[in-house]
């Protein structure tokens, strides 16, 4: 049975990875900072097979024993708010070269990072320079490592299609960041999971980075009117500029649940679209699914993107 580690396994990403895995007949370890969270996002899958280690990418004892005996690790962590000493240098940079280099040491086979769109170590933003380096830090530490870069995700406890739903659903106005201008790729949380299964059971996507978006290219004002007329409510959007919104975000990282982040505003300040460029969901030979075919499922009733 093919041993995989799951950093960051309890995340968004990460607890789908988890069930694919352990339904593939994988023999998962999730390795996470807080075991307990571990335990609740495994009970799905089964016991024999999903277990929850301790451990945390900035602890290089800890990384050591949830890797040793693996056949391949995903790292599935992402931080969206500096906060509690975690760092955006130390959980995408530091975290994930430590990670690279214990599994390489350890003689792990494959090693899948996941990153984002729009990853650019050039960048000014934290957020997004961090990502960037922190694929580099991964590819000069363990030869043949894959990246995989998703969109936009969505499904059920989404930070996209959710956030504006309960915004809609709360308030008779909804905020338009940056006008609604941004274009963007959602893509399935669900599909990303199957991909890096993918991935892994395939020899040929060692040393790829894979762009993983959906099937078609929205403006934020698409996706709001979208989440509006699903929830069948009559909503003013408002637009809001980028300042005003970087204030917000701000204030809304001292919450324990912040609506907005810093990190995802600087995603929302340019386009988060495929380059085209390199490979993704059709050299893995899958369709990913639309927007419209899953939203309403978890949100509300049917509607068309742009109606």
């Amino acid at each position: 049975m093919t041993t995989v580690v799951v950093f960051g396994g309890t995340g968004f990403l990460g607890r789908r990875l988890v069930h694919h895995l352990a339904a593939e007949g994988a023999l998962v370890r999730v390795a996470v900072r807080h075991p307990d969270r571990g335990r609740r996002a495994s009970l799905a899958a089964d016991p024999a097979q999903v277990i929850v280690f301790r451990a945390d990418v900035r602890d290089e004892a800890s990384v050591t024993a949830a890797l040793a005996g693996a056949d391949a690790v995903v790292n599935a962590i992402s931080a969206y708010v500096e906060k509690g000493g975690v760092t955006f240098e130390g959980v995408h940079v530091q975290g994930a070269e430590i990670v690279a280099r214990k599994a390489a040491e350890l003689g792990v086979t494959r090693f899948v990072l996941i990153s984002g769109i729009g990853a650019d170590p050039q960048s000014p933003s934290p957020y997004i320079g961090s990502r960037g380096r922190g694929e580099i830090a991964v590819q000069q530490t363990f030869v043949g490592a894959t990246i995989v870069r998703p969109s936009a995700m969505f499904g059920p406890g989404d930070a996209l299609f959710g956030t504006l739903a309960d915004l809609a659903r709360a308030l008779p106005v909804v905020p338009l960041i940056g006008r609604g201008r941004t274009r963007l790729q959602p893509v399935y949380v669900e599909d990303v999971a199957q991909a890096v299964l993918r991935i892994l059971a395939d020899p040929g996507t060692v040393g790829r980075t894979y762009e993983l978006a959906g099937p078609k290219v929205y403006s934020l004002r698409d996706l709001v009117r979208f989440t509006v007329s699903i929830l069948g409510k009559r909503r003013l959007l408002i637009p809001v500029p980028f300042v005003v919104a970087e204030i917000q975000a701000r204030l809304f990282e001292f919450l324990p649940s912040p609506p907005l982040t810093t990190g995802q505003l600087d995603l929302l300040k340019t386009d988060n679209v495929a380059s085209g460029v390199l490979p993704g969901f059709p050299e893995l030979n899958f369709l990913p699914k639309a927007v419209e075919q899953v939203v309403p499922t978890y949100i509300g009733r049917s509607a068309v993107v742009g109606s």
